[in-house]
């Protein structure tokens, strides 16, 4: 089923006859050009609780009903209600918050050793999921340049962390590795200019990067709170202009930016793309997160989201879940945003242990510095 922009947003629910979820098929979010938000996004004053209480584009409003219904069935791991949310005292504002159903009931980590793992059909993979977890499938127009060489289904999440908490998953039947692909990168990014919440963010977890499935996905999810990598400022590292390293914040990330549409958007995708095939290819873990923001350098308080910003970290690698700390290192956690388990952690958490653990995770200074001259030497490479 086609998805009308006039149409009734119920076209994405489940009937209400259980026995024909598996007939009723997967419903296409179809956009072009014009559904894509560049300008006009900024933070209220008062920021909402849920992204369905601020006007949605139409984007928000296929995934926000279509994912409280499958709250309301039943379908996750446990019931989201609005999570014990704090900023935490410090010059970061790193957002704290309470989520201790996902800390105990989420799907435990693959068993993975590599960056480069290969699929492994056997281990738990998408394909493996209720058709019902799916919301509808992204849809490319053909006034969209660049090629969509796949679907991208977006499905909930079964252990959320925050509310809409969805996965995009190209094609899951190629059986693709966690390795991050141009394609896939296209659709978190064009997925953040779809929605017309401030708060919509996405990201990437590698292998080794705290991601627990091996097979492609991004996650996708609303957060109703500014995060420090927004507007945090920034250095040039080439004298392009294309590649930043972050500053200010508690993880330094190599900073993407665009402002505007093809073709700017498409050369982003591929010199992100190059630098995650070269750590990938070198076995160095890393993190991608997608957020609307501030240009490269800025430091004003505005609300004004002028742009997209993709920062990307290179860290250690680590393998399977810490569980004895307050809080797992991986996309959110770099940006910010600080999802911890247990009710202690979260009434002692502290500005000092949180840049602790998070600095723990981060490459030694002489990997850094080798990482940074070999992702400064791709940004100047001519565009294919």
């Amino acid at each position: 089923m086609a998805f009308s922009h006039g149409s009734n947003e119920t076209s994405y629910l489940l009937s209400p006859n259980k026995e024909n979820w598996e007939e009723q098929g997967i419903p296409d979010f179809v956009y072009g050009q014009q559904e894509l938000l560049w300008e006009g996004i900024q933070w209220p004053r008062n920021a909402p609780n849920l992204p369905d209480t601020v006007p949605r584009s139409s984007f928000d409003s296929a995934l926000c009903s279509a994912w409280r219904q499958r709250m309301e069935l039943g379908l996750f791991r446990y019931c989201l209600g609005e999570l014990q949310t704090q900023t935490l005292p410090g010059a970061v504002g790193f957002v704290v918050q309470l989520n201790v159903e996902r800390g105990v009931q989420r799907r435990p980590p693959q068993n993975i050793s590599s960056v480069r793992q290969a699929f492994d059909p056997k281990q738990f993979n998408f394909n493996k999921i209720r058709p019902e977890e799916v919301l509808f499938r992204l849809r490319r127009k053909p006034d969209l340049p660049g090629v969509q060489e796949e679907d991208i289904l977006v499905m909930i999440n079964v252990s959320p962390l925050e509310w809409g908490h969805v996965l995009l998953v190209p094609e899951p039947a190629r059986g693709l590795p966690q390795r991050l692909l141009p394609g896939a990168l296209r659709a978190g990014l064009e997925a953040v200019l779809l929605s017309s919440h401030p708060g919509f963010r996405v990201g990437f977890n590698s292998l080794g990067g705290l991601a627990s499935v091996n097979h492609l996905h991004l996650h996708g999810y609303y957060l109703a709170h500014r995060l420090p990598v927004e507007r945090a400022p920034s250095a040039r590292l080439d004298p392009g202009g294309h590649l930043h390293l972050l500053q200010d914040v508690p993880a330094p990330g190599f900073l993407f930016y665009t402002s505007g549409p093809r073709p700017d958007l498409e050369a982003l995708i591929s010199r992100v793309c190059r630098a995650t095939d070269y750590l990938t290819d070198h076995e160095i873990a890393h993190n991608l997160f997608v957020t609307r923001g501030a240009p490269p350098g800025k430091t004003s308080p505005s609300s004004d989201l002028t742009g997209i910003r993709v920062i990307l970290w290179a860290r250690k690698s680590s393998f399977g879940i810490k569980e004895s700390k307050a809080f797992n290192v991986a996309l959110c956690e770099l940006a910010g945003h600080l999802p911890v388990k247990t009710s202690q952690d979260f009434g002692t958490l502290t500005e000092a242990a949180a840049l602790a653990l998070i600095q723990d995770s981060l490459l030694p200074p002489a990997q850094a510095e080798e990482v940074q001259a070999a992702l400064v030497a791709l940004a100047v490479q001519k565009e294919p």
